[in-house]
C-alpha cells in the first residue's frame, strides 16, 4: 500500500542501456548498465567485426505491470547485433499490461541488427511494445519483430487480452517507416489476417545498396523456406519491409534467419550468423 492507502503498482521497472563503439578493426561494448529484470550475457564476436550481445530476463517471463526500457546506442562506425537467448514469454495479467519501450540510435557509418527471438503472449496476457529508431543518413539498421499467437501447442492461440507493437524509424531526412498493430480478441486467424497460421514476423532493413537487388534476395530467401508465406515491399526511401507467416516456430525461425542472411549477404558485407549451436 502507498501512504494514501491505495494498492501499490504491480510489476517491476527494468532498464538496460548499451553503447557500442569502434576500437580499431573491432566493435566493443563500451557501456552497459542494467536494472533487473533485464540484463545481458557476455558479448561475443560471431559476426565478423560486429559485437553480438544477448539480452535476457532472468525471471523467465514478463509479468503484468512490468515496465521495461531498452536503449541501444551504436557510435560512429561501430557494428552490433542484439538478440535474445530464447523466446520472450508474456504471462497472464488481469490488470495493467506489460510495457516495453525500445530506443535505438545508430550514428554515421554504424550498423545495428536487432534480432530477438519471437514473443509468446500467454492466454489472458496484455503486452504493449514501442520500438523507435533514429539513424544517420549513411547508417544501417535491421529490425526483426516476431510473435506467436500464444502457446500454440497448448491450444491457446489468440487468447491474449491485448497485443500491440509499434515500430518507428527516422533518419536525418525524416520518416522512413511507421508501422503499428493492435490485436485483441480471437478473430485474427481468418482470411485477410493470418489465414490460420499462428506465427508472424516483420523484418525491416534500412541499408545501403540497390533496393531492387535486396528485395529480390529477400523474396528468394522466403521462397526457399518451408511452411511459410510472405511478401516483400520497398520502402519509399532506403529500405525494404518483409512480412511472413509460419505454421510453427521452427518455420518462423527458418524464414527469419533466411531473410536476415540474405540482407547481410546482399547489403552488409557478411553472411549468416549462427546465434545457436546446432
Amino acid at each position: 500500500m502507498d501512504p494514501h492507502g491505495s494498492p501499490a503498482r504491480v510489476g517491476r521497472d527494468g532498464a538496460l542501456s548499451l553503447r557500442f563503439e569502434r576500437r580499431g578493426p573491432r566493435t566493443v561494448l563500451a557501456g552497459c548498465r542494467f536494472t533487473l529484470p533485464l540484463q545481458v550475457l557476455t558479448p561475443l564476436a560471431l559476426a565478423g567485426d560486429a559485437c553480438v550481445v544477448s539480452m535476457l530476463n532472468p525471471t523467465g517471463a514478463v509479468l503484468g505491470g512490468d515496465r521495461l526500457r531498452v536503449d541501444v546506442h551504436v557510435a560512429r562506425g561501430a557494428r552490433a547485433v542484439v538478440t535474445t537467448p530464447s523466446a520472450t514469454k508474456i504471462h497472464r495479467a488481469d490488470g495493467a499490461p506489460a510495457e516495453q519501450d525500445v530506443r535505438l540510435t545508430v550514428e554515421a557509418g554504424g550498423a545495428l541488427e536487432w534480432v530477438p527471438d519471437h514473443t509468446i503472449p500467454f492466454a489472458g496476457s496484455a503486452f504493449r511494445q514501442r520500438l523507435s529508431a533514429r539513424m544517420a543518413a549513411d547508417a544501417s539498421l535491421v529490425v526483426v519483430d516476431t510473435f506467436s499467437a500464444g502457446r500454440v501447442a497448448r491450444g491457446e492461440c489468440w487468447q491474449f487480452r491485448h497485443l500491440e507493437s509499434a515500430l518507428t524509424i527516422v533518419d536525418d531526412g525524416g520518416w522512413l517507416l511507421h508501422d503499428r498493430f493492435v490485436l485483441a480478441g480471437d478473430r485474427w486467424s481468418g482470411l485477410g489476417y493470418t489465414e490460420g497460421l499462428p506465427y508472424f514476423a516483420t523484418i525491416v532493413a534500412i541499408v545501403p545498396g540497390d533496393l531492387d537487388e535486396l528485395a529480390g534476395a529477400a523474396r528468394a530467401a522466403l521462397s526457399e523456406t518451408c511452411a511459410t508465406r510472405g511478401g516483400v515491399a520497398r520502402l519509399p526511401r532506403r529500405g525494404i519491409a518483409v512480412r511472413c507467416l509460419a505454421a510453427d516456430a521452427p518455420g518462423l525461425e527458418c524464414a527469419v534467419r533466411a531473410v536476415w542472411a540474405a540482407i547481410r549477404t546482399t547489403a552488409l558485407g557478411g553472411g549468416a550468423v549462427a546465434l545457436r549451436r546446432s
